[in-house]
């Protein structure tokens, strides 16, 4: 379980095919602190260390993160978000953020506005939504500004200081980023459904 505020981001050093899945190798601040079977979210995946060593950890891919997940679109050098598991005694900064990615968004458009900067995210649909609500974008904590129903868009404002400490400021539009949506929103639709 993560909080969605972001820690501190790390680069992918390698990113080979292995068994329909694939193996990442990322440089992260935090390395000598982790233990084998520790998870980490990596933009906003949870993903379990698998190998340490040289400021580094590795981590194996199944093939369904890799459909699910824009994971696959990053590239050898590319930064991404990174968070470890929570711990009991942390404070809940963000909302309760479980690492499993929902669905792979579009991003649209992102726009500095005075100090801030103004996110605009398509995704498949809008059942978990609500104004003002909480969801995970590439494992970042953020509070829905506007929802566009007729164009499954949602909008986001960004404060300087998650801008600078996560990879935001490499989005550009049209790139795919991994959406998670509110597991209580996810619970709540579980108990209102008829049960067979």
């Amino acid at each position: 379980m993560f909080t969605g505020i972001v820690e501190c981001t790390g680069k992918l050093l390698e990113c080979r095919a292995i068994d329909g899945g694939a193996r990442f190798r990322i440089a992260l601040p935090f390395a000598a602190e982790l233990q084998l079977g520790d998870s980490v979210a990596v933009n906003g995946c949870c993903l379990t260390v698998d190998e340490l060593g040289d400021g580094c950890a590795c981590f194996d891919l199944l093939q369904q993160t890799l459909r699910v997940t824009s994971l696959g679109d990053l590239t050898v050098g590319s930064l991404c978000n990174l968070e470890r598991a929570m711990l009991p005694t942390t404070r809940l900064g963000g909302h309760f953020v479980s690492g499993h990615i929902d669905v792979a968004g579009t991003l649209l458009d992102i726009s500095a506005v005075g100090q801030d900067h103004v996110l605009r995210v398509q995704v498949p649909d809008l059942r978990y939504v609500i104004d003002k609500g909480s969801i995970a974008i590439d494992g970042v904590s953020l509070t829905i500004a506007a929802i566009h129903r007729d164009a499954r868009e949602l909008e986001f404002w960004i404060t300087p200081h998650t801008w600078q400490t996560t990879v935001m400021p490499h989005y550009r539009p049209r790139m795919r980023v991994n959406v998670e949506w509110d597991v209580l929103a996810k619970y709540a639709e579980s108990f209102l459904l008829p049960k067979d």
